[in-house]
Formats: structure tokens, C-alpha cells, sequence
């Protein structure tokens, strides 16, 4: 039959040679009736080499508990079961000794560690107390309230609000907000919920600074304007309020006109900007002409300025050059008066096509007047044109008139060989 089988004489334990249970029992009842049979020889006897009993271990690791607070064993012999005294119990070793348990993990659970980024607000009793820097830190839990503050984090807060213009007109504008924490004792301290003061001071200075722009300011050239405006307005604000908040950027997201008017002011801008051309070409023009007049004018100017000047430097030389005359004819006047007259004759002679020749050996002379058959050769051809195309002129003119001009001319020829000199000219 199985060793655990209900009614068998002999049950032995399969780990070891005498029944385990079996003597355990008999030990027990061994030690309650207060006699030494073999009841309690069975608890002793037998060689346990099984795994160890639970029950057991946990009575041994109670025993021991007792005796360390202080409490004795009680020890009972025979049927009468006299109580034997032990030693008597330390009625405050077992409050003490969890007293030091409760103490050991107070001051275990008051160890934290700061993160590089973040710094820790400590709070004693609700009291400002300091600011822990990064690594491994203690404060005594339930006393001390650490808040920790991330430091380097940007944070950001975006808005999109409709509002009025100084012109009285209607702009939807989208702006950002990127800041960070500046002073964590402020930060945890004076403001109750930071993200919404921030709203709140950001949608106050967007409506302040667009209440007094205009609306196409703000919707062309005037966003980086609004944008600087808008930061040092909000971070005055925040300064005010003590928020510990440094502002890192604002950006203008976007700018727009309300969406049941946004073509008709598409058109109005436009319009501005075809304007703006305009007067960009115009002032092109005026550019490029009003230099080049402003050129021809100093031109003429120079021009003017230089005439004057050659005139005067001409008076000026006249006159010098009469006072000479006058002072040299005062000396001589006989010689400066045939000089004088030699050099107007010169200069007269000189820009008239005359010639006076001196015939008074009676030897013919040809004179070939070069002047006038230079200037005259460039005419030729036109005069001869238009003389075949009238016909011969030589021959229209009657041949008696030709003789007369031919006896004319032979008695001009001898009179003229008579005649020591000719004259020709004034």
C-alpha cells in the first residue's frame, strides 16, 4: 500500500527511514501529556533527510523572536502539567524594534536623484528653503516638498485670435510664443499655473500692439514690427508678474484679412501694390532724367563761363596790345603809322581773291586764279547739268554780240600794253 495510505500500521516517510510525521506527532503528544515515552523518543528519532518542514521553520524563527523580546519558553511535564516559568517579556522591545524599522525607511525613502536639466525647489512646510543642484539628494520625506523645475525645456504657447485694428478693421493673426524657465523659485513660488498667465499676458499685449496698427501694416510690412512689439510688451509682463519666464522667440505665424472678405482685400492690395510700381517707375524716370538735365545745365553753364572769360582775356589783350601801339607811336609815330598801314593792308589782301600784278616790262602774264577753280570744281558738275539739260547756251547767244566782246576785249589788251601798270582789286 501507498506510505500516506488512510489505516496503515507502518507510514513512513518516503525521505526518510522513520515516519517524519509519525514522530512529530508522537513528539508532540509526548510533550503535552508531560511524559518521556516513545512518543518523544520518536520525535528524536529517525534521520530527516527531507526538505525542511515550513511550519517548523516558521515556529524555530518565532521561538527566536520571543527570545529576543524577552519572552520564555513554557515547558510542561507529566499529567499535571506544571508550568515552568521562563524569563518575563520586555513590553516595549517590540514597539522599539518597529520603531527602528519605521525610522530606517523614512530616512530610506527621503534619498532623490536631480536630473541634469532640472533643479529642485524645496519646500519646508510650505516654506522656501533652497534650490537643489543636479545629482543625488537627501531631505527628510514629509517634511520637505521637492518641486522639480525642468530648466533648459522650451516650452511653447500658440494662439490665433480675431481682433480690431486702429483703422477699425478686422485681423485674424496666429502667433507663437517660445519660452523657458529662468528662476525655478519663482516659477513654482508666484504664479499658481504659469502656461495660463502666459496665455493670458500673450493674448493682452497681441491686442494691445494691433489695437494701434493699422491693418495693412500688419498684414504686409508692418509683422516684423509686430512681432519685436509684441515680445517686449509680454516679456514686461511677465517681469511684472514674477513669473521667473525668459522669452526665447515670438514668431507671427500668419496674418489674414476675415475669410468673407479676403478677396475683395486680395483685390485692395493688388491695387496698392500696382500703385507702388508705378510710382517706383516714375521715380525710375525722374532718376535718369534729372541728372542728365542737371548735366546740360552745368554744360552750358561751363560753356558760358568759358566764353565770358575768352572774351575778357581777348579784351584784355586788345587793350594791352593798343597801349603798346600808343606808347611805341608816341616815340616814332612816322614809322608805327606805314607799319600800321602795311599790316592793314596785309590783312585785308589777305581774305579778298584780287590780285594786283606789276606789268611794266610789257611781258604777258597768265594768272591762274587756283582759289577760284578749287572752290569752283565742286560746282561744275551741277552747273553743267543743268546747262545740257536747257540745251548749249554757247550757241543761243547771237554771233554778233560776239564779235562786239571780242573787239571789246582786243582794244581793252592794248590799251592795257600801253599802260605800264594794272590794277586789279580796290
Amino acid at each position: 500500500m501507498a506510505w500516506n495510505e488512510p489505516g496503515g500500521g507502518n507510514q513512513h516517510d518516503p525521505w526518510s527511514s522513520g515516519g517524519r510525521r509519525g514522530s512529530n506527532n508522537g513528539g508532540d503528544r509526548g510533550g503535552n501529556n508531560g511524559g518521556n515515552n516513545g512518543g518523544g523518543n520518536g520525535g528524536n528519532g529517525g534521520n530527516n533527510q527531507g526538505p525542511p518542514d515550513l511550519d517548523e521553520a516558521l515556529k524555530k524563527f518565532q521561538d527566536k523572536l520571543n527570545g529576543m523580546l524577552g519572552g520564555g519558553k513554557k515547558s510542561g511535564g507529566g499529567s499535571g502539567g506544571n508550568k515552568g516559568g521562563g524569563k518575563p517579556r520586555n513590553s516595549f522591545a517590540l514597539p522599539g524594534l518597529l520603531l527602528i524599522v519605521a525610522l530606517a525607511i523614512w530616512g530610506a525613502s527621503g534619498f532623490y536623484l536631480v536630473d541634469q536639466s532640472e533643479r529642485g525647489v524645496v519646500l519646508r512646510f510650505g516654506e522656501f528653503q533652497g534650490i537643489v543642484s543636479p545629482g543625488l539628494q537627501w531631505n527628510p520625506p514629509l517634511i520637505d516638498d521637492v518641486r522639480m523645475v525642468n530648466v533648459t525645456r522650451v516650452r511653447s504657447v500658440a494662439q490665433t485670435q480675431s481682433m480690431l485694428t486702429r483703422d477699425e478693421n478686422i485681423v485674424e493673426v496666429e502667433i507663437s510664443a517660445q519660452y523657458q524657465v529662468a528662476n525655478p523659485r519663482d516659477f513654482v513660488l508666484n504664479v499658481r499655473d504659469p502656461a495660463l498667465s502666459i496665455e493670458n499676458a500673450l493674448d493682452s499685449a497681441l491686442r494691445h500692439v494691433v489695437g494701434g496698427t493699422d491693418m495693412i501694416d500688419i498684414l504686409t510690412s508692418g509683422r516684423e514690427i509686430l512681432g519685436s512689439s509684441v515680445a517686449s510688451r509680454l516679456q514686461t509682463y511677465l517681469d511684472a508678474y514674477g513669473a521667473g519666464i525668459r522669452l526665447q522667440t515670438i514668431n507671427i505665424e500668419s496674418t489674414s484679412a476675415p475669410a468673407p472678405v479676403i478677396d475683395a482685400f486680395d483685390d485692395v492690395i493688388r491695387a496698392r501694390e500696382d500703385r507702388q510700381r508705378t510710382i517706383n517707375e516714375g521715380m525710375a524716370y525722374a532718376n535718369a532724367i534729372i541728372p542728365a538735365a542737371q548735366g546740360q545745365a552745368q554744360r552750358v553753364v561751363e560753356q558760358g563761363q568759358g566764353y565770358r572769360e575768352s572774351v575778357v582775356a581777348e579784351a584784355q589783350g586788345q587793350a594791352n596790345r593798343f597801349n603798346a601801339l600808343l606808347t611805341e607811336y608816341q616815340n616814332s609815330p612816322e614809322v608805327m603809322r606805314e607799319r600800321m598801314y602795311l599790316d592793314a593792308i596785309e590783312e585785308v589782301f589777305g581774305n579778298t581773291p584780287k590780285v594786283l600784278l606789276d606789268i611794266s616790262d610789257n611781258a604777258p602774264l597768265m594768272y591762274l586764279p587756283l582759289d577760284q577753280m578749287r572752290s569752283g570744281s565742286s560746282s561744275g558738275s551741277s552747273s553743267s547739268s543743268s546747262s545740257d539739260s536747257s540745251g548749249n547756251r554757247s550757241d543761243a547767244i547771237d554771233p554778233r554780240v560776239l564779235d562786239s566782246l571780242r573787239t571789246s576785249q582786243g582794244g581793252a589788251s592794248s590799251s592795257s600794253s600801253n599802260s605800264p601798270i594794272r590794277r586789279e582789286g580796290r
